[in-house]
């Protein structure tokens, strides 16, 4: 009998081609972006437990405890009270001095905080990242949860100590928490970005304090917004007025102090525009570029 040779259905087939054909796919392959938004969003309840557990964690082995969630921002109001309203004597260009020093602290604070720490979101969880598989960005996004609960605390002690130093209870008030809810937008982003440059760069660290205590002093904080258009030459205003802090800062001064309203730097309108859209372009921005590197975190 003549020997009869079977062909091999897999002859001539690429190495692509084998495994599209029997649904092999790369080990850690990046997702498609709208496959890991669904993704990320499956592991909402762990970010929140998360962060819980983070804020508890903070404190634990301090006698006050979670009390420093509200000394650190008023000891640093404080301070700041002390050079700029007392030994600069600031004050006396900006009625209730106070409450507006500590809106601005408050406010910044939350932005602060969140991008140092999500500096070091990979870097610092690298044992949880090569151990379990889960979308990288829920990282950053905790920290940043982290510094919201830690927010609304300090949100409860500005509302006392504007009330206490005589502003009006409106409704403008309500504003406070669209204003919140964009800047923590916003922060999400931001910390999404410095995440992943955090993980090629881990130097940045220790250059971001020298950073944000700029941004600070740019950020109308600790003296009247106003100055820049008496100080700086028009474009450079311009520039700094565009400033997401200083948006965020100085909606919550709108919604806060009924004192503050000739002191915006802007009408409310425009500072509501730009403040949507720092946080819309920050915020799918940061996401995107976060998500292009998920194939990095946690390798080398």
């Amino acid at each position: 009998m003549a020997n009869t040779a079977v062909a091999d259905p897999e002859s001539g087939l690429t190495r692509a081609q084998l495994a599209k054909r029997y649904g092999l796919r790369v080990a850690g392959e990046r997702p498609s972006l709208a496959e890991y938004a669904r993704k990320l969003w499956a592991y909402r309840h762990f970010m929140t437990a998360y962060s819980r557990a983070k804020v508890a964690s903070t404190f634990s082995n301090t006698q006050l405890g979670q009390l420093w969630q509200v000394l650190t921002p008023l000891t640093n109001a404080a301070v700041y009270y002390l050079i700029f309203g007392v030994i600069m004597s600031q004050d006396r260009n900006v009625p209730n001095f106070i409450a507006y020093l500590c809106t601005g602290v408050f406010v910044f604070m939350f932005t602060q905080t969140a991008v140092q720490n999500g500096t070091n979101a990979i870097t610092s969880n690298l044992g949880l990242i090569r151990a379990l598989q889960f979308p990288r960005a829920a990282l950053p996004i905790t920290v940043t949860l982290v510094q919201f609960q830690q927010l609304l605390m300090s949100m409860v002690v500005l509302a006392g100590i504007v009330l206490a130093t005589g502003e009006p209870l409106t409704f403008r008030w309500l504003l406070l928490l669209p204003t919140l809810a964009l800047q923590t937008v916003f922060n999400i982003g931001l910390t999404m970005v410095m995440a992943r440059l955090g993980a090629k760069l881990t130097d940045l660290k220790q250059v971001m304090p020298f950073v944000m205590r700029t941004w600070l002093y740019a950020s109308g904080v600790l003296y009247p917004v106003v100055l820049f258009r008496d100080h700086l030459p028009s474009w450079a205003a311009s520039l700094l007025e565009c400033n997401p802090p200083l948006i965020y800062i100085e909606l919550a001064r709108y919604a806060l102090l009924e004192s503050n309203q000739a002191q915006l730097v802007t009408s409310p309108l425009r500072l509501w525009t730009l403040g949507l859209a720092w946080a819309v372009v920050m915020g799918i921005g940061g996401f995107v570029y976060f998500w292009r590197g998920e194939k990095e975190y946690g390798r080398g």
